[in-house]
């Protein structure tokens, strides 16, 4: 029971710090600026964080921590990397973020003390950590930028730019927008070209195989599942994050399985040999795919990485 209740805490985690990522048409209202130079004093960065706070640096951050992996990727991917002394126990990427010092945070709580030890001058937070936690950090003097669930892609574009700025990256985390939209506009457009929408099960855990559980409607899952050209089966779920009995599967008869507990094992030959799993459509056309649920499950840039997976995974016809 304890390994079970690991391996959903590893998996959920990530899930609900992104909960509502993609998922609403509404927006976040992070605002900017830079204080105009006077002479004599030095350029400060004057943000609003997700927790409406009014963050001000004097200058841009040079030692960071990071508390969620979705922060970790957004800092590196800026350019930043070699800013950042401490992380999470999730972040695991890109490769070098492994070797930073571990503050912990995944099982267990985050050691503040060792995070004090770091000497950081920004400590990038996440939805999933609580306010208490941000103000027992800012109670040790240490500067906090909190980042709320983004929940559109501009809002995705709104956080890469602010990680851009604090960190002294600007014209960097510019380039990777425009690069961003570039790549969904043309995963879009391709798109356009399929003539059909299959109904797409994706799998984050299936411990019980009866009952798996599923990213229902109001996630990003589902969002990118329909920008991909495919029809979430979770969206006929009540609840976001949710367990989906064998029968109501078989209900649905998906056209297509994603593996997305793959990362723990599960392949499409065991889900064949799950009983009563055999008659699923799926199954039956051989369209049961492993798929990195890394690329889902954080908020950071690899979910344009995620949306074109899914693309040529659901619509392989219009890539070819």
């Amino acid at each position: 029971m304890e390994k079970i209740m690991k391996r959903l805490l590893k998996i959920l985690l990530p899930l609900i710090l992104i909960s509502s990522v993609l998922a609403g048409c509404g927006s976040t209202t992070n605002t900017a600026e830079i204080e105009a130079p006077m002479e004599g004093v030095s350029t400060s960065i004057v943000l609003t964080d997700g927790l409406g706070r009014e963050v001000i640096l004097a200058s841009p951050a040079t030692r960071i921590v990071s508390l969620s992996p979705s922060n970790t990727e957004l800092l590196y991917v800026v350019g930043a990397g070699d800013q950042v002394v401490g992380r999470d126990s999730f972040s695991d990427y890109p490769a070098d973020a492994s070797a930073l010092p571990d503050i912990g945070g995944g099982y267990s709580e985050y050691n503040l003390e060792m995070l004090l030890s770091l000497e950081p001058d920004l400590v990038l937070a996440a939805e999933i950590n609580t306010a208490e936690l941000v103000q027992s950090i800012e109670d040790l003097g240490i500067q906090v930028f909190y980042i709320k669930n983004p929940l559109t892609l501009d809002d995705l574009y709104t956080t890469i730019q602010d990680v851009g700025l604090l960190s002294g990256h600007e014209d960097a985390a510019q380039q990777v927008i425009s690069e961003a939209t570039e790549r969904v506009a043309v995963i879009v457009s391709t798109i356009e070209n399929a003539t059909t929408t299959p109904t797409v099960f994706y799998e984050l855990d299936a411990t019980d195989p009866t009952k798996p559980y599923t990213p229902g409607q109001d996630t990003f899952y589902s969002t990118l599942i329909q920008m991909a050209g495919g029809k979430n089966v979770g969206d006929a779920m009540e609840t976001s994050w949710a367990q989906i009995s064998l029968e109501e599967l078989l209900i649905q008869d998906p056209d297509i399985i994603l593996l997305g507990d793959s990362i723990w094992g599960i392949t499409p030959e065991s889900l064949v040999d799950r009983e009563g799993w055999s008659t699923l459509s799926a199954v039956q056309s051989g369209n049961v795919f492993p798929f990195d649920d890394n690329l889902l499950a954080r908020p950071g840039p690899r979910l344009i990485d995620g949306l074109e997976a899914l693309a040529q995974v659901i619509h392989p016809e219009v890539f070819e």
